[in-house]
């Protein structure tokens, strides 16, 4: 029995080494993208990329109900297509959500469904790519974000107390009352999409000057949503050419998702078609791992790692460092192999406040961040199999 437990696993863990995603394939098109909706009849002719998202689970969330809802959450299967013009990229996120989740007012146990598309700001070494999810020091990103709200009604900050009347209670009739209404709709929160600039944890800037110009929408309808993201190929912040990488996000406002309690996929390179260039970057975001996953995970246990990292099954829930449980969901295998030789290279700053109080995960030395990890002195089959291993780390697509 032990012999065919194991030679089942060694087999799951072959199978999973090996998937690799393709690159979203971006068509070329000489029309205006930028009128695009989530529902235009134009995405149907637009060749789709399907793609996973992962549970962050990283770190334990300070929210007990939070945290019950999403025990063993399940990846979700999305879909990505993407057209271009000279001048702006539009992209069409496709994700299933049994439950339509509005933003409410400002309320603190309401929270919304919605999506977010992030790009790093350079991407000419496919190796060092930022830390997924909110960039790191010296490596940022860029990211928009969208979230489904309803109409709400925003004081004009003034403290106008006639705009906050119900107009019923007001002296006015026919074209005044119109007029009051359009007055107080112009008040009114519309929409909620940001830009943010994030080079890490409690680094995320939002983008106020304008120099960063996108539109993004949600649409819901057969239990799933569609969120479009339309932006400028150059701008300020980043220059969209060849191949990119880009990585996204989805909220359920059901399960209480906001800020880091989200799905998230792993960078994900885009093909501009007709375009020359990030052929290296393609390569490195698709191909497959080669290690043996099984003998990995006996080189991660052997050395320790989940001493500190929590990994379902091998370690116990009170972890003191990040948790892996879909590390191999959401990282490259260049940044595995970075953490793992060089944990130093990328140190998140901020604790996971449930860790233990005296396993800190970094110390300050001469104003520099440098990780209590060690750093693993591996020969290259062992650092690829423990990259096998690691990548094999993901909830089951739902």
């Amino acid at each position: 029995m032990t012999k065919l437990t194991s030679a089942l696993l060694a087999t799951s863990f072959a199978a999973s080494a090996l998937l690799a995603q393709g690159p979203i394939l971006a068509q070329k098109t000489d029309r205006d993208v930028t009128k695009l909706t989530p529902t235009s009849k134009a995405w149907g002719y637009v060749k789709g990329q399907i793609i996973h998202l992962y549970p962050q689970t990283a770190l334990t969330m300070n929210d007990k109900k939070a945290n019950a809802l999403n025990k063993n959450a399940k990846a979700k299967e999305a879909r990505v297509r993407a057209i271009y013009n000279d001048k702006n990229i539009a992209f069409l996120l496709e994700w299933p959500d049994g439950t339509r989740s509005i933003q409410r007012g400002y309320k603190s146990d309401v929270y919304a469904d919605g999506f977010a598309v992030q790009f790093p700001v350079r991407y000419d070494d496919p190796a060092k790519l930022p830390y997924i999810g909110m960039g790191s020091d010296g490596r940022p990103v860029v990211i928009h974000l969208q979230k489904a709200v309803e109409k709400v009604y925003e004081p004009n900050g003034n403290g106008d107390v006639a705009m906050q009347q119900n107009v019923l209670s007001k002296n006015a009739f026919g074209d005044a009352t119109v007029a009051f209404a359009e007055k107080v709709g112009a008040l009114a929160v519309k929409d909620y999409q940001r830009s943010f600039l994030s080079e890490g944890f409690r680094s995320m800037t939002e983008i106020k000057d304008g120099s960063e110009r996108f539109d993004a929408d949600m649409a819901y309808g057969n239990n799933e949503w569609r969120g479009t993201l339309i932006r400028p190929l150059k701008d300020a912040y980043v220059d969209l050419k060849g191949a990119f990488p880009v990585a996204f996000a989805a909220w359920d406002g059901e399960r209480l998702n906001r800020d880091g309690q989200k799905l998230l996929s792993g960078w994900i390179p885009v093909k501009l078609v007709g375009e020359n260039g990030g052929e290296k970057l393609v390569v490195e975001l698709t191909a497959a791992t080669k290690g043996d996953a099984a003998h990995g995970r006996e080189l991660i246990e052997q050395n320790g790692c989940t001493g500190c990292h929590h990994i379902s099954g091998l370690s116990g829930p009170n972890y003191m460092a990040p948790g892996l449980d879909n590390v191999g969901g959401y990282s490259t295998a260049a940044y595995l192999r970075e953490s793992l030789t060089d944990p130093s290279a990328v140190v998140v700053p901020g604790y996971n406040r449930n860790a233990h109080p005296n396993a800190l995960w970094y110390n300050v030395v001469d104003g520099k961040r440098e990780s209590t990890m060690p750093p693993y002195p591996l020969d290259d089959k062992s650092l690829e199999d423990m990259v096998a291993y690691l990548k094999t780390l993901k909830a089951e697509v739902k």
